[in-house]
């Protein structure tokens, strides 16, 4: 694959993000693929999925501006934005995070993530976040929260 066609998945990627399709969002991705970020940690592809198909779900006000996209015929990177509700109580989240990925067969095999964790965690759980990004209790927090959410969400979907 060339570098414009690596540029125009991520850029198909990212659209298919905005639409909130996950499916869409999942033909971007090798069988193998692995995800990782500071909330989720590392996911491999059956768990990048079924991340991708709860965050679209459950986003209803989603904004995601994708800029910056590089590529050549094995990797690439974006900036992109992501602004949302988040939680219950549906705090404002501006959240900018620096995408980097590896190609194999015109395919995603490595998307990895990277953001503020304790920006975020001030903006989605306001003064608790901001309290906790001050101890290393945060991270773990984070992604046990991340996780156990995750895991709910699968075994809702294999019980449908």
């Amino acid at each position: 694959m060339t570098a414009v066609d690596q540029r125009m998945l991520i850029k198909r990627f990212y659209e298919a993000l905005a639409r909130r399709d996950a499916a869409a969002m999942s033909t971007c991705y090798a069988p193998d693929a692995t995800f990782s970020d500071p909330v989720f940690g590392r996911l491999d592809a059956a768990g990048t999925a079924a991340m991708w198909r709860m965050l679209c779900t459950r986003a209803r006000d989603l904004r995601v501006e994708a800029t910056g996209i590089e590529a050549d015929a094995t990797s690439g990177r974006a900036h992109w934005r992501a602004a949302y509700s988040y939680g219950p109580t549906a705090r404002p989240v501006v959240n900018e995070i620096d995408a980097s990925f590896t190609f194999r067969r015109g395919l995603i095999v490595e998307h990895v993530d990277r953001f503020d964790l304790k920006r975020w965690a001030t903006q989605a759980l306001g003064l608790s976040g901001r309290v906790l990004g001050f101890t290393p209790l945060l991270g773990p927090m984070v992604r046990k929260q991340a996780a156990a959410s995750l895991a709910a969400w699968r075994r809702r979907e294999q019980a449908e």
